[in-house]
């Protein structure tokens, strides 16, 4: 191997700093790099000027001669190579893991392994200039690299792609070489932080023995963290934090940082019932809270940790929903002010896929919120599984350089640096706007719970981890040793914190029912809770003609100084035909009236997700683009006299942290219309988590309203099993009570009210919507200007074509498949069938459906009909909830999947249950 080969690897910015300097003033460069240059030059005479840093390096690592590379220089570059070596790979060696030994990594740092020897620990070398530092011996530069590289923090950052970030982040490690220096309140003030952490663990475990607590034990040191986070944060001007977690650790931060009354943290133990009937309530680890706090220089801030479920990382995607509603409600174009917090295992944040998301999120328009401090209370085994089968990379945060996003690994038995990692952590946010990571080393006292077993699965580890003491005690020894504090300080720190834990418990024991302080209550302020018997009451969402025609005004005309596709400008000139000549308005253009007449009204509109500018389905474009610069126009961003602010965001190829990003964001800002469109329904089903555990239930478990939209295209067309059905029975089996709506519309003027009823009520509950695709340009789907101006939404639609009086057969069904019907009808012509369309499945309008049945006195025939399998689409659903008639099903079979992949046999099938529709002898 060619001797010179380790200059590949050295710091270009040394070579070029120091051959400025040779460019302007030879003689003021050692004679041996002198000498370098001097020869440089004249081999690189004959190839001009660019790249010459890199020419440098190649020329230096290629030549062999030795009157040009003295043996000093070679040295010099071997020093290079060893500081590059301790910035890149230093985080392998140092003393991050208080509970178990490293492992090897190779190769090491050893001076050997970069062409040094014992003998040239004495000498001075100029390298030491690289890292600001005055020329040095060997065994300086070596001591400074350790001290920085090496200790309890750990730093990952050289594969950062941006000069100016890597320099700012090595001045950073320079300044006091990566350790702590803190005066001596700021010591106290950890102490005291750590102390009531371990106090507050110590007592539950004492008073509530064998009680789930997921016990932070091990990882104590994240609160005197967190809790200096904030103080500094809020010097530096952020005003609002809003941080995500999973169990671990949480009743510690909601006590020790948020300041939760733990008079209702006993009460939560004690498993009292709730002091409201509006909602079931969730474990005491999942619970949010939001709180104001002063900081100790009289800041004033906000702080919220959210609701969350134990599907442990779809927290992170709604707190970034959450952070950058408050700061698009509060801090315009300024994301300094909101600071998101999000806090992981370290199992989880390895093995969860949503992370990848989450991560993928940070710098995109539609998602970014400034950087975000990730926090991982690494106890190094999930559950019961080691980390060596809990991933594949060397460490859980690795996917941290998805985004260039520098990594600190802290030993968590080291207050004072991890205290130190978060105020890195915190300038580096601030300082760039993008993501950082801690990786916070501890370890975890007991089980996965409080009540399991651990040593069944890692008893070595467990026997170290019994006989070691916690960082409270050990920072204690430290500033005892110190000559900080006194025993006496310490012993009445830990006296004062537990007597008023004993005064909270006895008050606790004295009340009957548990009182859940609501999340976010300033955001939701003039909103009320409401049964499903108030969903279904009549909103007014008239709007007037006038106010029509001007937002009409915007989307028909484009700029007149700007050259669009043929295609686009004829698509606008349909639309100004649409309202202005033919009066039969389509459902973009419901879609674009009812964004309009919102923002004129002072209500925001965000939606986001995949292809949703344009539409997946080539119908909403809300945004188009110049033809020739690809720029882009919004039309209703133009709307003269709009309060509101439309905002459309094409989304990353993702729906799990996508819709969970906009559930948080509707979850910060009830007055936006937050709205997730699925590329096609079906997509949904990867999202299932977000429905599941937020959607549907949010409400009911941490007393959350939320009004987000979920528009998922849905309609049989032959395009097969993964383009036809949004799985309409999966969301109707969700409901309950009265947690959410969902609606299957036929008419555009029928979408255009429903979407405004969503802003104009006094309450929010998620909407489901069962959207067109074919429909979208069937010249059937129409409406008139009148009836947007006029009415309301419409949960049902009977059948006015009809004498009631000849009908025989009553069929009653959803969306598309109603044009299939009525056509099929008047194929047959069938006077004695009347069709009669549900546009809302929850809260079933049984009332109406009564009414309408009363109306038909000769019907003894009542079909449900559906073009989705008879073990999907509504008909379970209308058999549970429905049961005023003995229903006949006209459907497809039962299958497996949603739908043939064959065009013709999908037809064929559809064919089968219109005729089931009109004879019942075809039964099944």
């Amino acid at each position: 191997m060619d001797r010179f080969s380790f200059l590949n690897a050295a710091h270009t910015e040394f070579f070029a700093q120091l051959y400025d300097q040779y460019i302007e003033n030879p003689d003021s460069v050692e004679p041996s790099w002198r000498s370098f240059f001097q020869g440089f030059d004249f081999g690189m005479s004959s190839y001009g000027e660019d790249h010459k840093v890199e020419q440098i390096a190649n020329f230096a690592a290629n030549n062999t001669d030795i009157s040009l590379v003295s043996d000093k220089l070679q040295k010099e570059f071997n020093v290079l190579k060893l500081i590059d070596g301790y910035r890149s790979r230093g985080h392998l060696f140092t003393k991050t893991n208080p509970v178990r030994e490293r492992r090897v990594s190779s190769p090491t740092l050893e001076i050997t392994n970069f062409g040094l020897s014992s003998a040239d620990l004495n000498t001075v070398f100029d390298a030491a200039k690289v890292m600001e530092i005055q020329p040095c011996t060997l065994q300086e530069i070596i001591t400074h690299l350790d001290t920085i590289y090496c200790q309890h923090i750990g730093v990952e950052y050289m594969y950062i792609r941006k000069p100016e970030v890597v320099e700012w982040i090595q001045k950073k490690l320079g300044y006091n070489d990566n350790q702590p220096k803190f005066s001596l309140d700021e010591k106290k003030s950890i102490l005291n932080k750590l102390n009531q952490a371990v106090s507050f663990e110590n007592f539950l475990h004492t008073k509530y023995v064998g009680q789930k607590r997921f016990s932070l034990e091990g990882g104590e040191s994240i609160i005197p963290a967190l809790d200096a986070l904030i103080e500094k944060a809020a010097e530096k001007g952020v005003e609002q934090f809003v941080m995500g977690m999973a169990h671990r650790g949480r009743l510690n931060v909601l006590a020790n940082i948020f300041g939760k009354s733990t008079q209702d943290i006993f009460g939560e133990f004690d498993g009292k019932d709730y002091d409201q009937e509006y909602f079931d309530g969730d474990v005491k680890y999942h619970l949010g809270l939001t709180a104001d706090k002063v900081t100790s220089t009289g800041k004033k801030i906000n702080i919220n940790l959210a609701p969350n479920p134990s599907h442990l990382e779809t927290v992170g995607a709604v707190i970034e929903g959450i952070t950058r509603a408050k700061q698009d409600k509060y801090f315009p174009n300024d994301f300094s002010k909101v600071l998101p917090i999000a806090v992981h295992g370290d199992a989880a944040i390895a093995g969860q896929g949503i992370l990848y998301e989450i991560v993928q999120m940070a710098q995109l328009d539609g998602y970014k919120t400034g950087g975000t401090i990730h926090i991982v209370i690494n106890n190094q085994v999930g559950f019961t599984t080691n980390y060596l089968d809990a991933r594949s990379s060397t460490y859980c945060t690795d996917v941290a350089k998805v985004t260039l996003s520098p990594v600190l690994h802290v030993n968590a038995d080291d207050a004072e640096a991890v205290v130190h990692a978060m105020s890195f952590a915190l300038d580096f946010r601030m300082e760039f706007g993008r993501d950082v990571f801690i990786d916070l080393l501890g370890y975890r006292k007991y089980g996965h719970n409080e009540g399991d077993e651990p040593r069944f699965t890692q008893p070595v580890l467990y026997k170290i981890i019994a006989k070691h003491k916690n960082p409270r005690d050990i920072y204690m020894e430290k500033l005892l040793a110190e000559g900080v504090v006194d025993s006496t300080f310490v012993k009445g720190l830990e006296k004062e914190y537990k007597s008023n834990l004993e005064v909270n418990l006895e008050a606790s024991r004295k009340k009957d029912l548990t009182i859940i302080t609501p999340f976010m209550k300033n955001e939701w302020k003039g909103f009320e809770q409401v049964s499903d018997v108030e969903m279904l009451k009549k909103v007014d969402t008239t709007f007037p003609v006038a106010g029509l025609t001007e937002v009409a005004n915007v989307i028909c005309n484009l700029p007149a100084d700007k050259k669009f596709i043929s295609k686009i400008e004829k698509l606008v000139k349909d639309r100004k035909t649409m309202f202005f000549e033919t009066n039969k308005l389509d459902w973009a253009m419901a879609e674009h009236l009812a964004y309009g007449s919102l923002l004129k009204e002072g209500y925001d509109v965000r939606i986001s997700g995949q292809d949703v500018e344009r539409g997946t389905f080539s119908h909403r474009h809300a945004v188009v683009k110049v033809e020739d610069s690809e720029e882009e126009v919004t039309l209703l961003s133009t709307l003269e006299g709009a309060t509101g602010k439309f905002n459309i965001f094409n989304s990353l190829l993702s729906e799990y942290a996508v819709l969970g990003f906009d559930y948080g964001y509707a979850l910060a800002n009830p007055n936006t219309l937050t709205i997730w469109e699925a590329q096609f329904g079906d997509f949904s089903n990867g999202a299932q988590i977000i429905i599941d555990q937020y959607i549907s239930c949010g409400e009911d478990k941490w007393n959350n309203q939320n009004g987000i939209v979920l528009l998922l295209p849905h309609g049989y067309e032959g395009q097969g099993a993964e383009h036809s059905s949004a799985r309409m029975e999966r969301y109707l089996q969700l409901c309950a009570r009265h947690n959410m709506y969902v609606a299957d519309c036929t008419t555009p003027a029928n979408f255009f009210h429903l979407l405004r009823r969503q802003m104009k009520t006094t309450f929010r509950k998620p909407l489901v919507v069962f959207t067109p695709k074919s429909l979208l340009r069937d010249t059937r789907v129409v409406s008139t200007v009148e009836e947007f101006a006029t009415g309301s939404f419409q949960e049902t639609f009977d059948d006015e074509t009809v004498n009631k009086a000849h009908v025989k057969t009553l069929v009653f069904c959803t969306g598309k498949f109603y044009y299939d019907i009525t056509a099929e009808r008047e194929i047959l012509d069938r006077n004695d069938v009347a069709v009669v369309r549900i546009e809302q499945l929850f809260p079933l309008p049984v009332e109406q459906l009564k009414a309408i049945i009363a109306k038909y006195p000769n019907a003894d025939d009542y079909v449900w009909a559906q073009e989705e399998p008879k073990n999907m689409g509504a008909y379970s659903f209308m058999l549970m909830n429905f049961d005023l008639v003995k229903w006949r099903l006209a459907s497809l079979k039962a299958y497996a999947a949603p739908a043939s992949g064959s065009y013709t046999r999908a037809k064929r099938r559809q064919a089968d249950a219109l005729r089931m529709v009109f004879d019942k002898n075809l039964y099944r």
